[in-house]
């Protein structure tokens, strides 16, 4: 089954929270202006939503068992990145079924087809493919359900200063490729660590209707109105105003004052049970 809208997530996740997995990664610069045609890939991390375990593929780890000093790391890249490639998809084998929930991983230049492509580029094969109706792009979710300007650009970090602020932890895209220019490989793990931290406190957050965004609107305020204990206490009150509207409308059969007393000590009683 397929997760398309954000009323089917917040169902979903919240019946099966097991069947949930974060994913995000690092890499070499985007451009054009790698050794490589495509941007090599220094660490993956996935997170689970239910227990919040993560598990951690990276080439400093790698370099540092195969016992490759960070300064021949990139001269020995394509022996070092085909390992963590290669235990990222021995994770994703059995799991295939999950949901995996993204940030904009859409593409062959920054998304589950580039770590693809790059494993069978470093001679990897068969690996197993996510399908697409799996993948769930929290960016879009976001979008659809409060509106595309939920957040201002970039998106991710704004929305951190929202939720509580920007991880200490964090590098933003031109940190990243500096980061990668000056080897420092550790410092790019721990920023995918902390945005994977972060999409797994956005949807807590989305789930309870406390995410803070820009977006403002009725139809917001009314989804979180009719959800959950609120929606209850409504019923209720509902129910209470309904019993002497009852009662009116048999005025008529009631002949004496012993049976109307009757009537509204059920009332009270009611209300005592509540």
């Amino acid at each position: 089954m397929s997760i398309n809208t954000p009323k089917e997530l917040m169902k979903e996740i919240k019946i099966h929270p097991e069947n949930f997995y974060f994913i995000h990664y690092s890499c070499q610069n985007l451009n054009d202006e790698n050794a490589s045609l495509s941007p090599r890939i220094t660490s993956i991390v996935v997170s689970h939503y239910s227990t919040g375990q993560t598990v951690s593929f990276s080439t400093h780890s790698v370099a540092e068992t195969l016992g490759i000093s960070r300064d021949s790391v990139i001269e020995k890249f394509d022996e070092i990145e085909k390992e963590p490639l290669k235990e990222f998809y021995d994770f994703v084998r059995d799991r295939r079924d999950k949901y995996w929930i993204h940030w904009n991983m859409r593409n062959s230049t920054y998304g589950f087809e580039h770590i693809e492509h790059r494993y069978r580029v470093l001679g990897g094969t068969n690996a197993p493919v996510i399908p697409v109706e799996r993948r769930i792009n929290l960016n879009d979710i976001f979008a659809s359900y409060y509106g595309s300007n939920y957040a201002s650009h970039p998106k991710l970090t704004n929305l951190m200063e929202l939720n509580g602020g920007i991880h200490r932890d964090f590098l933003g895209g031109a940190e990243e490729v500096q980061a990668f220019a000056n080897k420092e490989f550790l410092r790019m793990h721990k920023s995918t660590l902390c945005k994977v931290g972060a999409f797994h406190s956005f949807l807590r957050k989305f789930t309870q209707g406390k995410l803070k965004t820009k977006s403002k609107g009725w139809g917001i305020f009314l989804d979180g109105l009719f959800d959950g204990r609120v929606a209850k206490g409504i019923a209720f009150v509902t129910g209470i105003i309904g019993v002497p509207g009852a009662i009116i409308g048999f005025w008529e059969p009631i002949k004496n004052w012993d049976t109307l007393d009757i009537e509204f000590s059920k009332i009270r009683t009611i209300c005592a049970n509540f």
